[in-house]
């Protein structure tokens, strides 16, 4: 699979006002499934700041009537707040090609091979990984646009292997107080 940037172009973005990632991903699937979204469609969340600070998700399709399409349909249901284009340029990517199949334990160029991910790469480490290196992926792989490329964070694991930076089950911050 060739790596490519989302069509901004073809962009919106839904202020469901969701206050948490899990929530954020969970609207993302849903409307993937709901909508019946096309092959090459980017789904991805965006952290917004200010008074009210909250979790907004953004669909790039590949084409502007698939873009109509989708708008008028969430506009029917009343997902939320829509708005034309992204709020920024560094969303977390949910739904891409190729998300589906990064389960279980997979290698970093099969990983690069089989999605929209451009690379990988390890916290702490300069360069990028041998693309031999496992990569177990704990069925959770959310990569971020970085200057046009889509990106994974991982870290070392136990055994050699790598796992993405962003865990599935996060434990809260200060979570006893």
């Amino acid at each position: 699979m060739t790596p490519h940037a989302p069509a901004h172009a073809h962009a919106l973005t839904v202020d469901a006002d969701i206050r948490d990632l899990r929530g954020a991903d969970r609207l993302l699937r849903r409307l993937a499934a709901e909508l019946d979204l096309p092959e090459g469609t980017f789904g991805c969340t965006h952290l917004v700041r200010g008074d009210r600070p909250r979790v907004a998700v953004s669909l790039s399709l590949p084409s502007d009537p698939y873009l109509r399409t989708t708008w008028e349909r969430l506009e029917a249901d009343g997902h939320g707040e829509l708005s034309a284009g992204l709020p920024d340029a560094f969303g977390r990517a949910v739904v891409y090609p190729g998300a589906s199949a990064l389960t279980g334990t997979t290698t970093v160029a099969e990983l690069i091979a089989g999605s929209a991910i451009s690379r990988v790469t390890v916290l702490g480490a300069p360069g990028t990984p041998d693309p031999g290196t496992r990569m177990v992926t704990r069925d959770h792989v959310r990569p971020q646009w970085q200057q046009g490329e889509l990106l994974l964070a991982a870290t070392p694991a136990r055994g050699g292997v790598l796992v993405p930076f962003e865990s599935p089950d996060p434990t809260p911050c200060c979570a006893d107080h």
